[in-house]
């Protein structure tokens, strides 16, 4: 059986503060986002998706198993789009931006509007349609872009284990504060 592994943090647990605590990514990372690896590697002993990829295990289950390994999916790209270092977009990239948004304060307008006004848990995604246009894309609970045929770029986690502890229900003062972490290299090398 091919164990799916919970991958480290990119960077260090207190690396993030003020904008997210190490209490908040110690509970995050290690607790819930552990918790949805263990049940997607138990889950999938002894059946059909014994063998495959995480990918293949979302393009193709259903239920338990997919939130499963969704959430892996989602929370492991959430991680790589956070960082203590300051970044910028490419320049290829921030020109897509202000082509489909206008302008990168337009485009953070908009996405801190899709986040705050997402109802319940889910997911504020920026993603690459087929034609190569850019969306703000919004996703309930465990669903993730790949099985809609859409490339992620970056995530905002909007689930409230994300930052309750640090923002109690002020979810769109941790969206703001998100932007001040966002990993643009990491977005800008999905955007290639």
């Amino acid at each position: 059986m091919s164990t799916i592994i919970l991958p480290p943090l990119p960077f260090a647990y207190d690396s993030l503060e003020p904008f997210i605590s190490t209490q908040t990514l110690t509970f995050h990372h290690d607790k819930h986002h552990a918790s949805y690896v263990n049940n997607v590697n138990n889950l999938k002993k002894d059946t059909e998706f014994e063998n495959k990829t995480l990918e293949e295990i979302i393009m193709t289950s259903k239920g338990g198993l997919f939130n499963n390994a969704a959430q892996v999916y989602n929370h492991t790209f959430y991680w790589n789009c956070l960082t203590p270092n300051e970044t910028k977009p490419s320049d290829n990239l921030q020109n897509v931006i202000e082509k489909y948004f206008g302008s990168m304060d337009n485009f953070k307008k908009e996405f801190i509007a899709s986040a705050t006004s997402l109802f319940g848990s889910g997911w504020t995604w920026l993603v690459q349609k087929s034609d190569g246009s850019l969306e703000i894309f919004n996703t309930s609970n465990a669903d993730t872009p790949m099985i809609h045929d859409l490339k992620p770029l970056m995530v905002c986690d909007v689930w409230e284990h994300a930052y309750y502890l640090d923002y109690q229900n002020a979810r769109a003062k941790y969206v703001e504060c998100f932007w001040s972490v966002i990993n643009w290299e990491f977005v800008s090398q999905k955007f290639k």
